[in-house]
C-alpha cells in the first residue's frame, strides 16, 4: 500500500506523478462531460525557462531547489481545487476543474509573477535572481473535448510562449482573445480579484464587461466575431 502511494507521487516535489495526474485528468474530464451544460475546466502546462543553464551554472542541487520552489508557488496560487503534477523534467501540469481559461490564465500569471521575484541562494554563494517560466492554457470544451486534444492545444500554446520570448503565459486560439500575458501588474490582478469577490462574480465576467465597455466607447461593439 505504501509503495503504491509513493508511486503516485513525484519523489522530489511531492506532486502527482505524470501517470497519476493523467488518470485524475481523465476522471475529471469525464465528469465535466456528464453535466448537461458541460462544466468547464482548464489545463495548463508550464516549464522553467533555460533550466539546463541553471543546472550548469549553479549545480544540480540548486536545480532541485528551483524545482521545489516552482512546485510550492504553483500549490500556493492555483487554488484548493486544482490538481497538480510533475509532467517530467522541469515541466509541470495543472488542472483547474470548473474554471474557464480566463480564470486559469490569471492564476498562471500570478504564479509567473511570483516566481520572477524569487531569489534563491545557489552553490558557491551565487544567487539566482528570479525564476522565469513559460506556460500554455487550454480549456474544455472550447479548445478540445478529449485529453489528447487539450494536452496538444496546451503544448502548442506553451511552444508559442517559448518562441515569443519566454517568461509569459499564452492561450490556445489566442486570435480570438486579447493577449494578456504581460499586460497586467500584480496590483491590477489583486484589485480584480477583490472586486470579483465583492460583487459575487468571477474574474472572467469582469474582464468581458470591461472589454464590452471599451469597445462601446469607441463605437466598435457591432464587429462580427
Amino acid at each position: 500500500m505504501i509503495k503504491a502511494e509513493i508511486a503516485q507521487k513525484d519523489d522530489l516535489t511531492g506532486l502527482l506523478s505524470r501517470r497519476k495526474f493523467l488518470e485524475e485528468f481523465s476522471e475529471v474530464l469525464e465528469k465535466a462531460k456528464v453535466n448537461s451544460q458541460e462544466t468547464p475546466l482548464s489545463l495548463s502546462l508550464l516549464d522553467i525557462d533555460h533550466f539546463y543553464k541553471i543546472n550548469e551554472q549553479y549545480g544540480h542541487v540548486t536545480g532541485d531547489r528551483v524545482l521545489v520552489t516552482v512546485a510550492e508557488a504553483i500549490k500556493a496560487n492555483s487554488g484548493i481545487n486544482s490538481i497538480i503534477g510533475r509532467y517530467g523534467g522541469d515541466e509541470f501540469v495543472i488542472l483547474f476543474p470548473g474554471e474557464e481559461r480566463e480564470q486559469a490564465f490569471l492564476k498562471m500569471e500570478q504564479i509567473r509573477q511570483e516566481l520572477s521575484r524569487r531569489e534563491l541562494g545557489g552553490e558557491n554563494e551565487q544567487t539566482i535572481s528570479g525564476i522565469n517560466i513559460s506556460g500554455g492554457v487550454a480549456s474544455f470544451p472550447m479548445d478540445g473535448r478529449t485529453e489528447n486534444e487539450l494536452i496538444r492545444k496546451t503544448d502548442q500554446a506553451l511552444y508559442r510562449a517559448k518562441i515569443s520570448g519566454r517568461n509569459q503565459i499564452r492561450l490556445a486560439y489566442e486570435e480570438r482573445m486579447v493577449p494578456k500575458t504581460t499586460h497586467y501588474t500584480q496590483t491590477q490582478l489583486e484589485r480584480l480579484s477583490k472586486l470579483a469577490e465583492e460583487r459575487g462574480v468571477n474574474e472572467a465576467d469582469l474582464l468581458r464587461e470591461a472589454m464590452d465597455d471599451f469597445l462601446t466607447k469607441y463605437g466598435v461593439n457591432d464587429i462580427e466575431t
